[in-house]
Protein backbone atom coordinates (compact mmCIF):
# COMPACT_ATOMS: atom_id res chain seq x y z
CA UNK A 1 0.00 0.00 0.00
CA UNK A 2 1.39 3.58 -0.99
CA UNK A 3 1.07 6.82 1.06
CA UNK A 4 -0.25 9.53 -0.09
CA UNK A 5 2.86 11.95 2.12
CA UNK A 6 6.09 12.24 0.04
CA UNK A 7 9.08 12.03 2.17
CA UNK A 8 11.66 14.77 2.63
CA UNK A 9 14.91 14.71 4.01
CA UNK A 10 15.40 17.70 6.49
CA UNK A 11 18.89 18.48 4.89
CA UNK A 12 17.06 18.19 1.43
CA UNK A 13 17.10 20.77 -1.32
CA UNK A 14 13.05 21.64 -0.48
CA UNK A 15 14.08 22.55 2.91
CA UNK A 16 16.60 24.79 2.23
CA UNK A 17 14.35 26.42 -0.69
CA UNK A 18 11.26 26.93 2.08
CA UNK A 19 13.82 28.40 4.52
CA UNK A 20 15.38 30.84 2.33
CA UNK A 21 12.27 32.09 1.40
CA UNK A 22 10.63 32.50 5.01
CA UNK A 23 14.36 34.43 5.53
CA UNK A 24 13.73 36.45 2.48
CA UNK A 25 10.27 37.56 3.43
CA UNK A 26 11.66 38.27 7.27
CA UNK A 27 13.75 40.34 5.58
CA UNK A 28 11.30 42.21 3.50
CA UNK A 29 9.28 42.53 6.43
CA UNK A 30 12.07 44.15 8.62
CA UNK A 31 13.19 46.68 5.84
CA UNK A 32 9.60 47.91 5.44
CA UNK A 33 9.22 48.32 9.21
CA UNK A 34 12.65 50.00 9.18
CA UNK A 35 12.14 52.62 6.71
CA UNK A 36 9.44 55.70 6.10
CA UNK A 37 9.48 58.22 4.38
CA UNK A 38 8.47 61.90 5.27
CA UNK A 39 6.70 63.89 2.58
CA UNK A 40 7.58 67.61 1.65
CA UNK A 41 5.99 70.30 4.36
CA UNK A 42 5.36 67.55 7.01
CA UNK A 43 7.59 66.47 10.13
CA UNK A 44 7.28 62.92 11.91
CA UNK A 45 7.02 62.00 15.61
CA UNK A 46 8.43 59.05 16.68
CA UNK A 47 7.80 57.13 19.70
CA UNK A 48 9.01 54.25 21.10
CA UNK A 49 6.56 52.17 22.75
CA UNK A 50 4.29 55.09 23.55
CA UNK A 51 6.97 57.64 24.48
CA UNK A 52 7.91 60.46 22.67
CA UNK A 53 11.79 59.68 21.11
CA UNK A 54 14.21 62.46 19.75
CA UNK A 55 14.06 65.49 17.98
CA UNK A 56 10.94 65.47 14.83
CA UNK A 57 12.04 63.72 11.80
CA UNK A 58 12.32 65.76 8.84
CA UNK A 59 11.44 65.60 5.09
CA UNK A 60 12.94 61.98 3.11
CA UNK A 61 13.81 59.06 3.99
CA UNK A 62 14.21 57.67 7.57
CA UNK A 63 14.87 54.75 9.62
CA UNK A 64 12.90 53.41 12.96
CA UNK A 65 13.12 50.20 14.84
CA UNK A 66 10.93 47.74 13.45
CA UNK A 67 7.63 46.87 15.80
CA UNK A 68 8.95 49.06 18.42
CA UNK A 69 8.55 52.42 16.94
CA UNK A 70 5.79 54.37 15.61
CA UNK A 71 5.56 57.18 13.58
CA UNK A 72 2.91 60.24 13.60
CA UNK A 73 2.67 63.16 11.11
CA UNK A 74 2.43 66.51 11.67
CA UNK A 75 1.78 68.73 8.44
CA UNK A 76 3.94 72.62 9.22
CA UNK A 77 2.60 74.54 6.24
CA UNK A 78 0.58 77.04 6.78
CA UNK A 79 -2.66 76.40 7.76
CA UNK A 80 -5.72 79.13 7.17
CA UNK A 81 -8.76 78.73 9.26
CA UNK A 82 -11.62 81.06 9.06
CA UNK A 83 -13.37 81.62 12.56
CA UNK A 84 -17.08 83.38 12.71
CA UNK A 85 -17.55 84.85 16.04
CA UNK A 86 -19.60 87.08 18.25
CA UNK A 87 -18.41 89.58 20.86
CA UNK A 88 -19.87 92.58 23.23
CA UNK A 89 -17.93 95.92 22.06
CA UNK A 90 -17.27 98.23 25.80
CA UNK A 91 -20.80 100.47 25.06
CA UNK A 92 -22.23 96.51 25.36
CA UNK A 93 -23.64 95.93 21.64
CA UNK A 94 -22.99 92.44 20.14
CA UNK A 95 -21.19 92.62 16.69
CA UNK A 96 -20.72 89.64 14.57
CA UNK A 97 -17.56 89.02 12.10
CA UNK A 98 -14.99 86.43 10.79
CA UNK A 99 -11.49 85.99 11.72
CA UNK A 100 -9.59 84.28 9.17
CA UNK A 101 -5.80 83.11 10.90
CA UNK A 102 -2.96 81.70 9.56
CA UNK A 103 -0.36 79.73 11.13
CA UNK A 104 1.88 77.23 11.16
CA UNK A 105 3.26 74.40 13.61
CA UNK A 106 6.68 75.19 15.00
CA UNK A 107 9.19 71.92 13.24
CA UNK A 108 11.02 71.74 16.73
CA UNK A 109 7.99 71.66 18.49
CA UNK A 110 5.46 68.48 16.91
CA UNK A 111 7.21 66.60 19.57
CA UNK A 112 5.97 68.54 22.29
CA UNK A 113 2.71 68.93 20.75
CA UNK A 114 2.11 65.60 20.69
CA UNK A 115 3.12 64.71 23.99
CA UNK A 116 1.05 67.37 25.75
CA UNK A 117 -1.78 68.17 23.58
CA UNK A 118 -2.76 66.73 20.60
CA UNK A 119 -2.00 63.03 18.75
CA UNK A 120 -2.33 64.97 15.37
CA UNK A 121 -2.37 68.02 13.30
CA UNK A 122 -6.03 68.20 13.02
CA UNK A 123 -6.71 68.50 16.78
CA UNK A 124 -3.67 71.46 16.49
CA UNK A 125 -6.87 73.99 15.79
CA UNK A 126 -9.16 73.51 18.24
CA UNK A 127 -6.69 72.58 20.84
CA UNK A 128 -4.39 75.57 20.65
CA UNK A 129 -5.09 77.88 17.96
CA UNK A 130 -9.01 78.39 18.77
CA UNK A 131 -8.87 79.07 22.26
CA UNK A 132 -6.56 82.11 21.98
CA UNK A 133 -7.77 83.62 19.41
CA UNK A 134 -11.59 83.59 20.97
CA UNK A 135 -9.67 85.26 23.92
CA UNK A 136 -7.81 87.77 21.89
CA UNK A 137 -11.02 89.08 20.02
CA UNK A 138 -12.95 88.95 23.29
CA UNK A 139 -9.99 90.94 24.96
CA UNK A 140 -9.60 93.66 22.07
CA UNK A 141 -13.19 94.29 21.26
CA UNK A 142 -14.07 94.97 24.63
CA UNK A 143 -12.03 97.93 24.80
CA UNK A 144 -13.06 100.29 22.14
CA UNK A 145 -17.07 101.22 21.25
CA UNK A 146 -19.12 100.13 18.36
CA UNK A 147 -18.72 103.21 16.41
CA UNK A 148 -14.95 103.43 17.14
CA UNK A 149 -14.61 99.78 15.75
CA UNK A 150 -16.71 100.53 12.85
CA UNK A 151 -14.46 103.63 11.92
CA UNK A 152 -11.27 102.08 12.58
CA UNK A 153 -11.59 98.25 11.38
CA UNK A 154 -8.05 97.96 9.90
CA UNK A 155 -6.43 99.02 12.30
CA UNK A 156 -8.27 96.66 15.43
CA UNK A 157 -7.23 93.87 13.17
CA UNK A 158 -3.76 94.41 13.43
CA UNK A 159 -4.00 94.65 16.82
CA UNK A 160 -6.25 91.30 17.11
CA UNK A 161 -3.24 89.61 15.29
CA UNK A 162 -0.83 91.08 17.80
CA UNK A 163 -2.81 89.76 20.54
CA UNK A 164 -3.19 86.46 19.29
CA UNK A 165 0.43 86.08 18.14
CA UNK A 166 1.60 86.80 22.30
CA UNK A 167 -1.15 84.71 23.79
CA UNK A 168 0.29 82.08 21.58
CA UNK A 169 3.98 82.49 21.75
CA UNK A 170 3.34 81.41 25.66
CA UNK A 171 3.57 78.22 24.56
CA UNK A 172 5.77 78.65 22.01
CA UNK A 173 3.77 75.54 19.63
CA UNK A 174 2.46 77.57 16.50
CA UNK A 175 4.29 80.98 14.59
CA UNK A 176 0.67 83.68 13.36
CA UNK A 177 1.61 84.26 9.77
CA UNK A 178 -1.49 86.60 9.72
CA UNK A 179 -4.94 87.28 10.65
CA UNK A 180 -7.82 89.17 8.27
CA UNK A 181 -10.89 90.24 9.88
CA UNK A 182 -14.33 90.19 7.44
CA UNK A 183 -17.82 90.23 7.38
CA UNK A 184 -18.42 93.11 9.90
CA UNK A 185 -22.43 93.04 11.47
CA UNK A 186 -24.18 95.12 12.91
CA UNK A 187 -27.69 96.00 13.99
CA UNK A 188 -29.37 98.81 11.23
CA UNK A 189 -29.74 101.32 13.94
CA UNK A 190 -26.38 101.61 14.69
CA UNK A 191 -24.82 101.70 10.95
CA UNK A 192 -27.11 105.14 10.77
CA UNK A 193 -25.23 106.82 13.33
CA UNK A 194 -21.71 105.50 12.66
CA UNK A 195 -22.03 107.18 9.22
CA UNK A 196 -23.05 110.60 10.50
CA UNK A 197 -20.18 110.34 12.71
CA UNK A 198 -17.69 109.82 10.21
CA UNK A 199 -19.47 112.57 7.75
CA UNK A 200 -18.85 114.82 11.04
CA UNK A 201 -15.22 113.78 11.07
CA UNK A 202 -14.65 115.04 8.05
CA UNK A 203 -16.37 118.00 8.15
CA UNK A 204 -14.45 118.80 11.26
CA UNK A 205 -11.16 117.70 9.37
CA UNK A 206 -12.16 120.21 6.43
CA UNK A 207 -12.75 123.22 8.81
CA UNK A 208 -9.63 122.89 10.55
CA UNK A 209 -7.81 122.43 7.46
CA UNK A 210 -9.56 125.60 6.34
CA UNK A 211 -8.67 127.51 9.61
CA UNK A 212 -4.95 126.71 9.33
CA UNK A 213 -4.60 127.84 5.88
CA UNK A 214 -6.23 131.36 6.69
CA UNK A 215 -3.98 131.47 10.07
CA UNK A 216 -0.90 130.63 7.69
CA UNK A 217 -2.00 133.18 5.14
CA UNK A 218 -2.52 135.91 7.44
CA UNK A 219 1.28 135.27 8.70
CA UNK A 220 2.59 135.57 5.43
CA UNK A 221 0.61 139.02 4.88
CA UNK A 222 1.60 140.14 8.12
CA UNK A 223 5.38 139.21 7.77
CA UNK A 224 5.27 141.48 3.95
CA UNK A 225 3.61 144.28 5.71
CA UNK A 226 6.14 144.74 8.19
CA UNK A 227 9.21 144.72 5.76
CA UNK A 228 7.39 146.86 2.99
CA UNK A 229 9.03 149.86 4.79
CA UNK A 230 9.37 153.25 2.61
CA UNK A 231 12.31 152.10 0.97
CA UNK A 232 10.83 148.87 0.00
CA UNK A 233 8.21 150.83 -2.02
CA UNK A 234 10.12 153.04 -3.64
CA UNK A 235 12.70 150.23 -4.40
CA UNK A 236 9.94 147.90 -5.80
CA UNK A 237 8.20 151.61 -7.88
CA UNK A 238 11.66 152.06 -9.56
CA UNK A 239 11.58 148.39 -10.45
CA UNK A 240 8.22 148.67 -12.41
CA UNK A 241 8.81 152.30 -13.58
CA UNK A 242 8.44 152.94 -16.72
CA UNK A 243 9.96 156.13 -17.39
CA UNK A 244 7.22 157.94 -19.03
CA UNK A 245 4.94 157.88 -15.83
CA UNK A 246 3.96 161.61 -14.95
CA UNK A 247 3.98 161.20 -11.36
CA UNK A 248 6.75 159.75 -9.56
CA UNK A 249 7.25 159.37 -5.66
CA UNK A 250 10.15 161.31 -4.80
CA UNK A 251 13.16 159.42 -2.93
CA UNK A 252 12.36 158.60 0.61
CA UNK A 253 14.05 160.66 3.54
CA UNK A 254 13.63 163.97 2.20
CA UNK A 255 12.56 166.78 4.67
CA UNK A 256 8.99 167.99 4.99
CA UNK A 257 6.01 167.69 6.14
CA UNK A 258 4.40 165.98 2.81
CA UNK A 259 5.68 162.94 0.58
CA UNK A 260 7.32 165.31 -2.85
CA UNK A 261 6.33 163.83 -5.87
CA UNK A 262 8.44 164.59 -9.47
CA UNK A 263 5.35 165.48 -11.83
CA UNK A 264 7.47 166.34 -15.37
CA UNK A 265 10.59 166.06 -14.53
CA UNK A 266 10.11 169.30 -11.37
CA UNK A 267 9.51 168.77 -8.04
CA UNK A 268 6.46 169.60 -6.61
Amino acid sequence: MTTPFRNVTPNGPGSAASLLIVLSFAGFLLLTQSLFVVPAGQVAVVTTLGKVSGNSRRPGLNVKIPFLQAVFPFDVRTQVRPEKFATLTKDLQVIEATATIKYAVRPSEAGRVYSTIAYSDREVYPRIIQPSLLKALKSVFSQYELVTIASKWSDISELVEKTVAEELDKFDYVDVRGLDLTGLEIAEEYRAAIEQKQIAEQQLLRAQTEVKIAEQEAQRYETLNKSLDTQVLFKLFLDKWDGKTQVVPALPGTNGSNTPVIVGGRNK
